[in-house]
């Protein structure tokens, strides 16, 4: 027994046999049994392998994800984490888990004011609170979505996408639960005694469990697994990009920059590449992303000569290369000219930013619109003109949810 207990490779075995027996709908109380006279501790480490591994292996992540909540019930109070890396103030982490003890508090406050429910409670006022908690706890969107776009995408580059996948899959699902929760509290002032209790068992209770669920999830496998793989230049990457999503229930108070890094050396350059603040490209993929753009766009440099227009496949208005290196007033009639300048030089003065127009031109319905650019210290770089043909798209109503293929000649239609 010990030996299995003290050799890694056989335990993961054992745990992707009793992972794959509660698939096959085994009860989680007697794998949980198996697990704990077998293996004692499970470090968390080998639970993200095997959940991987099976994937791999052709599991697929629609099972994985309907049967998530079933092994992970089974491995609580398996999974060992003693050896749970310190996670500093001010971490990413350390955020993570500051917001996560905000929303157990707001599930405590749920629970407390659910035990109110009494005949002679006034409905509004119970409404009232309800109503409020649930509006703080759906503030777990911002915590998921700095997982989904900043954590998951450094786990892809270890090759860890299992996992990730299993666990966007479970927001997405917390999500509709939240949800409906929202739908049934704007009836809620008008429900009896009976109607309350059942939406607290059938629709809120479900929705504060599965954040509750995913909590126990980050904490005991997610974070630590995360702690372990990910560098200092990464998380820093994390942190200096959190704010633009935000924060859920928390204002993190604590700066953080490990030891030794000033800035990342995430998304250096490769050769022939042109980089920028939020990814790069090369020539090639820069002219085909700025042909393909639905618009004309056209640049003015800052001393009004035209240095570049895109080449879509259908243009709005006449451009060739002969305007290159010409002066912008020099590219319109006369009678506009004053126009152009008095847009121009509002731009350069700072008073204006934008300026739009919108014109009918061979029966379509073509949208026009300036732009000052200017760089991090406002100072002007030029102009940018963009162009759209919107006949089609402002005669859109309704929603398009379900993939449907326009042909050529339907998205041209006026």
């Amino acid at each position: 027994m010990s030996e299995l207990i003290n050799n890694s490779q056989k335990r993961k075995d054992l745990l992707k046999h009793m992972i794959l027996q509660l698939h096959k709908g085994q009860a989680p109380d007697a794998v949980r049994k198996q697990l704990v006279e077998l293996l004692g501790q499970v470090p968390y480490g080998e639970v993200v392998e095997v959940e991987q591994q099976l994937i791999s292996e052709g599991l697929p992540q629609e099972e994985v994800l309907k049967l998530c909540d079933v092994h992970t019930d089974a491995l609580k109070g398996v999974i060992d984490t003693s050896e749970k890396k310190e996670v500093p103030a001010g971490h990413p982490v350390d955020t993570f888990i500051k917001e996560n003890r905000a929303l157990q508090a707001e599930i405590a406050s749920l629970e407390r004011i659910f035990s109110e429910l009494k005949p002679e409670r006034d409905r509004e006022s119970f409404a009232d609170a309800v109503k409020s908690h649930f509006n703080a706890l759906s503030d777990v969107e911002k915590h998921y979505r700095r997982k989904e776009n900043l954590l998951f995408p450094f786990l892809e580059k270890h090759e860890i996408s299992g996992p990730p996948t299993v666990m966007w899959g479970k927001h997405d699902e917390t999500r509709e639960l939240l949800k409906a929760a929202h739908d049934a509290l704007i009836q809620a002032n008008t429900l009896g005694l009976e109607e309350w209790k059942s939406l607290i068992d059938l629709v809120f209770r479900p929705a504060m469990q599965s954040v509750e669920e995913m909590i126990y999830k980050e904490e005991q496998i997610l974070f630590p697994m995360c702690m372990d793989t990910l560098t200092d230049i990464e998380w820093y990457e994390i942190y200096k990009q959190s704010n633009e999503i935000g924060y859920c229930l928390v204002d993190p108070q604590e700066t953080w920059q490990p030891e030794g890094v000033e800035e990342s050396e995430i998304g250096l350059a490769e050769a022939g590449q042109i980089q920028l603040a939020s990814g790069g490209f090369n020539l090639k993929q820069l002219k085909s992303i700025l042909n393909t753009l639905p618009v004309d766009v056209t640049f003015v440099d800052a001393n009004d000569t035209v240095r570049y227009f895109s080449q879509g496949k259908e243009r709005i208005f006449d451009r060739n290369r002969a305007i290159l290196c010409r002066k912008v007033q020099m590219c319109h009639p006369p009678s506009s000219v004053h126009v152009v300048e008095q847009i121009v030089d509002d731009f350069k003065s700072g008073r204006q930013d934008q300026a739009a127009f919108w014109i009918q031109l061979h029966g379509r319905f073509i949208h026009i619109e300036y732009f000052a650019l200017r760089d991090d210290d406002g100072s002007y770089l030029g102009t940018l003109e963009v162009s759209q043909d919107l006949t089609a798209k402002r005669q859109l109503t309704g929603e398009r949810r379900i993939l449907n293929y326009d042909s050529p000649e339907e998205s041209h239609e006026s």
